[in-house]
């Protein structure tokens, strides 16, 4: 008998997968604590309608505010002028958007000058979230009588490589709470099977739950999962050093934790008042904290090692409650459109806000233990992106992206990264297909990888 770095505890038709035990590998002739190898994971999160640009890049902040710039076309964009980067590598800059990320200064590359082929004729938000993990150029699209650039995207290409060890390819996660569809599919997804073929995206806390821990998943019937192991697995802790008891004990409290805010977020929906959309008070910081700690524990245990994680959805004209910053619900893509004045000061309020919300991953990723000892950030890399440069101009140019861990050892990181303006957003597709352990010479319309990123 031997023991994977995926053991499962099973009850009544549940199945948990558990974090790697090193006394239960060593009792199965497994290997030895430091010869086990972790696996590489990927993240990429996406936030939507761009960022206040002027707050998040360097140098930029006496910069005069952009004027509204946009329509169903994007051909507006082609004469917009751009703010030509000085290409170069320097000691990262945390400016007032990146503060939340001060605590992890050391663990981040933040990477500018990036710019994304678009093709007139769709939504720039649309086009902007459809497109961001695909990179077809128009040329490519015209070629394979593609409506836009869309087709199969960054993450079910890596998905394929890497997923044959997990339970699925990929995870596709998004935090969108509202039930009834206020866009198309193009504004509320970046993961694709190929064009027009999406990779759907578990917006519900507990149906990303049933989909992890319950093997017939939806089953109403199956009662609380914890409860069904917790006999297994008090039983499994005799049999267990001090350190993977304590590993247990962490991964059953969090299982139980997880539980809990589920419950609670369902009955504060449940409990709304009829005349307020329900969707509007689910508070976004704990539905958003809730939905990665789910993402975490699917990495950890070896269930996925690539995950998509939308933010929130593009444009999506619907208040939302961003508790901690706003007294009430608003509309992020309304903000984006009246940014004169001091009326960027909001959105930049919601940028901080979904800082935070990366900031809180990239900290849980430190804390959770590896079988060797590393961290789960050590073996992964964790990006942060949008899919326009700036919600005001709806640009395709300078794009924002964040890159956190160092894929064992292969990034070196603490560096702000500035390519040179025009530098395709395929090339840094490219370089984490790389890194990620694919044999690739070109991704849609890559002219080769960001080599600033190797350590």
């Amino acid at each position: 008998m031997t023991s994977s770095r995926r053991n499962f505890l099973r009850a009544n038709g549940a199945l948990v997968a558990l974090p790697f035990l090193h006394s239960l590998s060593s009792a199965f002739g497994a290997p030895a604590r430091n010869e086990a190898k972790p696996a590489r994971r990927l993240v990429m999160m996406y936030a939507p309608n761009g960022l206040v640009r002027r707050c998040f890049f360097p140098g930029e902040e006496q910069s005069e505010l952009p004027g509204f710039v946009g329509g169903f076309n994007a051909d507006k964009i082609k004469n917009q002028k751009r703010i030509p980067n000085k290409a170069g590598i320097y000691p990262v800059t945390l400016t007032e958007t990146m503060q939340p990320l001060a605590p992890h200064s050391r663990d981040i590359s933040l990477v500018t000058g990036l710019d994304r082929t678009y093709k007139d004729g769709q939504d720039v938000h649309a086009q902007g979230a459809s497109c961001y993990l695909t990179s077809v150029s128009p040329e490519q699209a015209g070629v394979k009588g593609m409506a836009h650039p869309n087709g199969r995207s960054l993450d079910q290409v890596i998905g394929d490589h890497v997923g044959h060890s997990t339970m699925f390819n990929t995870l596709e996660i998004s935090c969108n709470g509202f039930k009834a569809g206020k866009e198309d599919i193009y504004f509320d997804n970046i993961s694709w099977y190929g064009p027009d073929r999406i990779a759907p995206s578990i917006k519900d806390p507990k149906k990303l739950y049933d989909r992890l821990f319950v093997a017939d998943s939806y089953r109403s019937h199956v009662a609380d999962v914890t409860d069904l192991v917790l006999a297994d697995a008090k039983a499994l802790t005799k049999k267990l050093g001090r350190d993977d008891r304590e590993t247990l004990g962490q991964f059953v409290e969090m299982i139980r934790n997880v539980e809990v805010r589920i419950a609670k977020l369902q009955k504060l929906v449940a409990t709304a008042d009829v005349r307020i959309p329900k969707d509007e008070i689910l508070p976004r910081g704990e539905y958003i904290r809730l939905q990665a700690d789910l993402m975490l524990l699917a990495l950890q245990m070896g269930i996925t090692n690539v995950c998509t994680f939308m933010l929130g959805p593009e444009r999506w004209e619907a208040p939302m409650l961003y508790e901690g910053v706003f007294d009430k619900p608003v509309n992020h893509h309304t903000m984006t459109h009246n940014q004169k004045g001091d009326g960027y000061k909001g959105v930049q309020k919601i940028d901080v806000f979904h800082m935070q919300q990366y900031a809180y991953v990239l900290q849980r990723m430190k804390e959770l233990r590896e079988a060797d000892g590393t961290s789960l950030l050590e073996n992964s890399l964790v990006t942060y992106g949008a899919g326009l440069g700036d919600g005001a101009t709806h640009q395709y140019f300078d794009l924002p992206l964040i890159v956190a861990g160092t894929g064992q050892k292969q990034v070196k990181q603490g560096r702000f990264i500035q390519c040179k303006s025009g530098t395709l957003n395929s090339n840094m597709w490219l370089s984490l297909a790389k890194l990620m352990g694919l044999e690739m010479k070109q991704y849609a319309d890559s002219s080769g990888v960001i080599s600033e990123l190797w350590t």
